[in-house]
């Protein structure tokens, strides 16, 4: 098992998300190596006037099974690897809900995880510590 670092809006929130972004008609989750490119990488999404997330912590196993039951591609970003530089546009949807047909698709949507299975990943990651 391995420890990647993902993206949270709204981290340990009702309204936490995952950071995605949008490749062609297909939403990516990116998984960083280092704490320090996923920190890069907020910095630069709050630059662009973007919400500032969260690097958190996780099991590289449980962000891939969260992207496959999504339907969502994911991508590792290797340590000391190319720098990741984010999309020119992005959009804060931070309301987004399977429910709600009537709002338009996102370029860089969140999904949002539920607060048990947060707190699950949370959980086995404390106990890898």
């Amino acid at each position: 098992m391995g420890r990647v670092f993902v993206l949270i809006f709204n981290a340990r929130t009702e309204n936490e998300g995952i950071h995605t972004v949008r490749i062609g008609d297909r939403d990516k989750v990116l998984m960083f190596e280092s704490l320090d490119d996923a920190e890069r990488y907020a910095l630069m999404l709050e630059a662009q006037d973007f919400l500032t997330p969260t690097p958190e912590p996780m099991d590289k196993a449980e962000i891939e099974h969260f992207c496959k039951s999504a339907n969502y591609d994911y991508e590792v970003v290797p340590e000391n690897g190319d720098l990741v530089v984010p999309p020119p546009q992005n959009l804060e949807n931070i309301d987004w809900r399977e429910d709600d047909s009537t709002q338009e698709e996102p370029k860089v949507p969140e999904e949002e995880m539920s607060n048990s299975d947060l707190d699950n990943i949370r959980r086995k990651l404390e106990g890898l510590l």
